[in-house]
């Protein structure tokens, strides 16, 4: 090609680079104008289910829709049975003696402003959901090594308590005394400045790179079945150690990088020989092996050493012969769902549908060791190209985010007892709110927080005080229960032992607490009688929609997953995409758990004999080791943001005492313990409610929505702990699935 041919072609680019712009635009018009006329028969298919006789067959060939499109669309359309309809159980709990509220002693207190009993507005501060303690990895490492630092399930913030994480099952415990707990405050001066402030070079940035996608099987500890591409093999596992495990599965799948465990948990193995069960996890962790070591990470999202949870642990290992190469995990299949006795093949394939189902929303979707880091990194994806946070979202000052992490509980996990409630219990009847945080997830804070004195909350309006409870906002009040209150409490209250937070009942009981915009806005405005709020400080955030365009797709996955686990035509395929439905639920959960960043746990292991570093905790020891690990305060996480998941969980213990049904911008219906009868609730589990009575509550299928989800028919003891209830609520749901009754 010569120079005029090539000045030729350049001209005529420009001119087909016009008309690519052109057609582009003309694209985009039609591409509007579609989604305006499919809007509009989404409206119409929803009206046609207020019609008795609507069926969805008639509907979907009207519409040109789909029958499973239109049960989307407008749930009520459902033919599936009710029996194949009731979500299965994966309910996670906390093991802690229930204790009667306490009432705060008398304490000298700022000037404060009494907040006025509001009258119920037209629209409600709407917040989210995490749960029971955020997975995230933290590690030990050999011969002295610090390992990687993570998010503690739990621990101090700042030198301030903060609400324990929920352990997955009951156990029994000693009683502990409980007393009122004292939380800070926000200090006044130069000191104070801090609480209204940022990290400086510290923001959560869109990544420039996709996830390495790592070479996984699936193995059946228990009958040593292993799900490896599109085969099963039948291994010999020995006795079941670490090292065996790897041996035997790189021999049939060489290259595997991380092995999910589906049964059998041969980190159990023994642990009768334990005082704990953690005491046997992190033993089996490190049971010594001649080819094989504990890895010590390398990479960008490359842990080093081992996680030590009592069911949930994490072995990342490497050969002893070339340490420094490639590591291989092994995993618990339950940090992403319980498998409920699936194979190891139907894991797997709720393990391609669930990447199937991701990978229409993200087109870099990639699933990584844990939910809680699937999560994050999916939402990394959705930060904003342009706009005020195009740039990323800041983290706050280490003292606000301490704060929070001290005054902001998660799920209200509460068991009410006689005599308050009968001896004898009627029923047992339990809800539980459908993907609940899923829900409150379209609006969270962001940007730099404006403190609010108690005298500039009373120098406002009414309005512009229900203007700022109802934004994104965390308030610290002293609170007391109204005279003649007979229901459940409203607002929770700091105390020690395990328990962290209570909801004090009683009437004239006065406390002083913090608590999210919501929960303060329901205590001054609900429908029975409201409460006395004295406000002596908050912050008032910026209301934004970071985690919007998150919570939208991993919606629609859920949708895309759930809708077929009902109408597959084959049983493996439904129950792996329920399972693969659990595995969306688990990312949202524990992804947005990952953002309360506690402080960090550094784990490691020291040889016999020699000294351990200051300040640990040992969590085991063999005749090699001892295994350790301690409190290191917070990491300069760039996706840290515990006010996201403050507000989430406050939006979510609202919603399971009033939550409202709309169409539209119209209140449709109320459910939630405030509207069932006083005296009928029995427990509050994170998202979900046991009574003694069944409620009028409509289930439409919507993320949020009270699903009928046990009845155990009395009478009945009422149950004295924890423990009792959950034996009790497994009756109840195995007595509502025989019976096959709809909600």
């Amino acid at each position: 090609m010569d120079r005029k041919s090539y000045t030729a072609e350049l001209a005529s680019l420009r001119g087909l680079r016009t008309e690519i712009t052109a057609a582009e635009k003309a694209v985009a018009a039609a591409q509007k104008e579609l989604d305006k006329l499919n809007q509009q028969r989404a409206r119409r298919v929803a009206g046609l289910a207020g019609y008795e006789g609507a069926q969805a067959a008639a509907v979907a060939k009207a519409s040109g829709l789909s029958v499973g499109d239109v049960v989307r669309i407008a749930p009520l359309l459902d033919p599936t049975p009710a029996t194949v309809r009731a979500a299965k159980a994966e309910d996670q709990a906390v093991a802690a003696a229930p204790a009667l509220a306490p009432e705060a002693e008398p304490v000298a207190e700022p000037a404060v402003a009494v907040a006025p009993a509001l009258t119920r507005p037209a629209a409600e501060p709407a917040t989210g959901e995490t749960e029971p303690g955020v997975q995230a990895d933290s590690a030990t490492s050999p011969q002295g090594r610090a390992a990687a630092e993570q998010p503690a399930p739990a621990g101090p913030a700042v030198g301030a308590p903060v609400a324990p994480a929920t352990p997955v099952a009951a156990v029994d415990r000693p009683a502990v005394a409980v007393g009122p707990r004292e939380l800070p405050t926000l200090p006044e001066g130069a000191a104070g400045a801090r609480f209204e402030a940022v990290t400086t070079g510290l923001v959560s940035k869109r990544p420039n790179f996709t996830q390495q996608a790592r070479s996984t099987v699936f193995l059946d500890a228990a009958t040593g079945d292993l799900a490896v591409r599109d085969r099963v093999a039948r291994l010999d596992l020995g006795t079941r150690t670490p090292g065996e495990i790897l041996d035997a599965v790189l021999a049939t799948a060489p290259g595997t990088e991380r092995v999910y465990i589906t049964a059998g948990a041969p980190w159990h193995d023994g642990a009768e020989r334990y005082s704990t069960l953690k005491d046997a996890v992190a033993a089996w962790l490190n049971t010594p092996s001649e080819r094989w070591t504990t890895a010590v990470g390398a990479g960008r999202d490359k842990l080093a050493g081992h996680f030590v949870h009592q069911r949930q642990p994490v072995g990342r290992y490497a050969p002893v012969a070339a340490p420094d190469s490639g590591t291989t995990e092994i995993r618990s299949m339950g940090e992403w769902f319980d498998p409920d006795d699936a194979d190891v093949i139907t894991c797997r394939q709720a393990f391609t549908l669930l990447w199937q189902a991701l990978r229409r929303h993200w087109d870099d979707a990639v699933l990584m060791g844990s939910p809680s880091q699937t999560g994050r990194d999916l939402w990394s994806r959705t930060i904003p190209t342009t706009g005020k946070w195009a740039g990323g979202y800041p983290v706050l000052s280490e003292e606000l985010r301490g704060l929070l992490h001290a005054t902001g509980g998660q799920g209200r996990t509460e068991l009410i007892l006689p005599p308050r409630l009968p001896e004898q219990l009627p029923a047992l009847v339990e809800y539980d709110r459908t993907f609940a945080y899923a829900k409150h997830l379209w609006k969270s804070p962001v940007g730099t927080p404006r403190r609010i004195t108690a005298a500039a909350f009373a120098a406002m309006t009414e309005a512009e005080q229900t203007k700022a409870l109802m934004s994104c906002s965390h308030w610290n009040v002293r609170v007391t229960v109204p005279a003649g209150w007979n229901h459940v409490g409203l607002l929770p209250a700091p105390v020690t032992g395990d328990r962290a937070w209570i909801y004090p009942a009683e009437p004239g009981t006065t406390f002083t607490t913090w608590a999210g915009g919501a929960e303060v806005h329901l205590a001054l405005s609900n429908h029975i009688a409201p409460w006395k709020v004295e406000v002596l400080g908050g912050l008032l955030f910026e209301d934004g929609k970071p985690l919007d365009e998150w919570g939208k797709r991993l919606k629609a996955a859920w949708a895309d997953l759930t809708n077929l686990s009902r109408m597959h035509g084959d049983e493996r395929q439904r129950q792996a995409a329920y399972l693969a439905s659990r595995a969306v639920r688990s990312v949202l959960l524990f992804g947005l758990g990952g953002f309360a960043q506690r402080p960090r746990l550094v784990s490691g292991t020291t040889p016999v004999g020699e000294a351990l570093p200051a300040g640990v905790e040992i969590l085991g020891q063999d005749s090699d080791v001892v295994t350790w690990q301690r409190q290191a305060g917070f990491s300069r996480d760039p996706y840290a943001h515990p006010e996201w998941a403050a507000y989430v969980w406050s939006g979510a213990r609202a919603a399971l005492l009033d939550m409202k049904y709309r169409q539209g911008k119209e209140v449709i219906g109320h459910a939630g313990a405030l509207h069932a009868k006083p005296g009928t609730v029995v427990y509050f589990g994170t998202d979900g409610i046991a009574l003694t009575e069944r409620q009028p509550w409509p289930y439409r299928g919507e993320p949020g929505d009270y699903l009928l989800k046990g009845h155990l028919t009395g009478p009945l003891p009422h149950p004295a702990s924890q423990e009792e209830y959950l034996k009790l609520r497994g009756q109840g749901r195995a007595e509502l699935a025989a019976k096959g009754t709809d909600q």
